[in-house]
């Protein structure tokens, strides 16, 4: 069985940047185990699998090890694939995820624009495991999702070295870390080591929180931030009431196919 499957990198406008994403088109669900194979084998941050349904399309995520709630990355890059190598002609794109319900993006230009549900982050106390998973005490700890520590500055988001070994073994999903940008309003990195991401290129998911907690700190809606990863990436924020809208470039790296094992 031969399936259509692209990828793409994320949040930038060059390859070799942002984040890469594997898309595979379906035309109907495969087996859970067989999509976390070709996910696993494919080895990249997420695989997204894409299956038509009428007006909107079902939209899942795999990480290297495991099925994941929300990824941004990947969604932006199913909707490149769609708008641009499928020929989808409406300026929206109307996704559901059984994780996490109806999502969409727009075209704005060029740009891609994420429709994603805000979320809220809980302070909480600050952990001696993860403070030494981190090699530096935060100012605050939040919890949503992933834990979220944040820092004084930039600088301070750069300089960490952290023990992916310690990460792991913390009960949340992952970690992000994020402070105010010298060019950018807030930046971030993003650790997820127990689902198989020492460190995520580029996270939409986690700008869900990001994005309301900054707005409220910043006191502005519209925020410009940037992922210090490896390979970098930028995204354009704005917080609408329960929503979060997450904008970015997409380039397409590789388009072909993948051959999986025929299922009964």
């Amino acid at each position: 069985m031969k399936l259509p499957y692209f990828e793409i990198a994320a949040f930038s406008r060059r390859s070799f940047a942002g984040n890469p994403a594997g898309v595979c088109l379906l035309e109907d669900w495969l087996p859970d185990g067989l999509l976390q194979s070709i996910a696993t084998e494919n080895n990249l941050a997420e695989t997204a699998f894409v299956v038509p349904r009428g007006e909107r399309y079902e939209l899942r995520w795999f990480s290297p090890a495991v099925e994941i709630d929300l990824c941004g990355h990947a969604t932006l890059a199913s909707a490149h694939v769609l708008f641009r190598h499928m020929g989808a002609k409406s300026e929206t794109l109307r996704f559901y995820s059984p994780r996490s319900g109806e999502l969409g993006v727009a075209r704005d230009g060029e740009r891609l624009v994420l429709d994603f549900p805000a979320r809220s982050a809980t302070p909480c106390d600050v952990t001696p495991q993860l403070a030494e998973a981190l090699g530096r005490m935060p100012l605050s700890l939040y919890e949503a999702r992933d834990y979220m520590a944040v820092f004084e500055s930039e600088a301070d988001i750069r300089a960490l070295k952290p023990n992916f070994a310690l990460l792991m073994a913390l009960p949340n999903h992952g970690v992000v870390v994020t402070a105010p940008g010298t060019d950018s309003d807030f930046v971030s990195r993003f650790f997820a080591p127990s689902v198989g991401l020492d460190e995520d290129s580029v996270t939409g998911s986690t700008h869900c929180y990001l994005i309301p907690f900054w707005a409220e700190r910043l006191a502005k809606k519209t925020l410009f931030a940037r992922q210090l990863s490896k390979r970098g990436g930028e995204l354009f924020c704005e917080l609408r009431g329960d929503r979060v809208r997450i904008g970015g470039d997409a380039v397409t790296y590789l388009t072909g196919e993948i051959e999986v094992p025929n299922e009964s």
